[in-house]
């Protein structure tokens, strides 16, 4: 079963042993009372009575129900270490005449650490009698340090301990660039807006309709009936 070392942390109600303490909480004026006043104030009130610094003079107590004040502290932690911003250290390895094929090859992966918020530990190991070439060993660290500036910052000069020159480099925040676009289009009416849209977009055309051909009338040539009209 897991401990709760929060609860162990502080002392409450007859676990404080001091004579007198300051009391604080909501709605409390800051005052010295001596401890036995103060237990009684927090039992009148329902709650509890909370050491929360036992190095002050007198020892600060705090008034609020003791499963709250542990649930408080709790969610307190929890925050802070949810904002805390795990940082690594990536090494980068060199020797004192590295090429610079493989030279690119590291800066490369150099970027990559500083951009994703790792620290780089550059170094420079010297095997042997290659000791004699610690000066280009420096030139080498400070060219990468250069070469990085856009992603990281040099936490200090390149330091010699054994056969190691070390140097680290320290991750810049890059914020990137905000283009404005202006939009022009706000400045124009409706009228304007619809002119543009006419010129842009061809109208259909409209379809003309045709008139039902009519069939020419044939002229009555038989007899005709009195009272009927076969003109109209």
């Amino acid at each position: 079963m897991k401990k709760d070392n929060l609860k162990n942390q502080y002392r409450v109600n007859e676990q404080i042993r001091a004579r007198e303490v300051r009391i604080v909480g909501d709605d409390i004026e800051s005052t010295v009372l001596p401890t036995r006043d103060a237990l009684h104030m927090a039992e009148q009130r329902g709650v509890d009575l909370v050491e929360i610094s036992p190095n002050a003079e007198p020892p600060v107590c705090r008034l609020i129900d003791y499963s709250k004040f542990i649930y408080q502290q709790k969610k307190r932690q929890k925050e802070m270490k949810a904002k805390q911003v795990k940082v690594e250290v990536k090494e980068i390895r060199f020797g004192p005449q590295t090429d610079e094929h493989d030279y690119a090859f590291k800066l490369k992966h150099a970027q990559g650490f500083l951009s994703e918020g790792d620290r780089v530990k550059a170094y420079v190991f010297f095997r042997g009698r290659s000791i004699l070439f610690k000066e280009q060993g420096e030139v080498l660290l400070l060219r990468f340090a250069q070469d990085l500036e856009d992603y990281g910052k040099i936490e200090g000069m390149p330091v010699l301990e054994g056969k190691r020159m070390t140097m680290f480099i320290a991750p810049k925040k890059i914020v990137p660039k905000k283009v404005t676009v202006i939009d022009d289009s706000d400045d124009l009416d409706d009228e304007d807006n619809d002119e543009f849209d006419d010129a842009s977009e061809p109208k259909a055309a409209t379809p003309v309709k045709r008139q039902p051909q009519q069939k020419a009338r044939k002229e009555y040539t038989g007899p005709k009936v009195e009272g009927e009209n076969f003109d109209d």
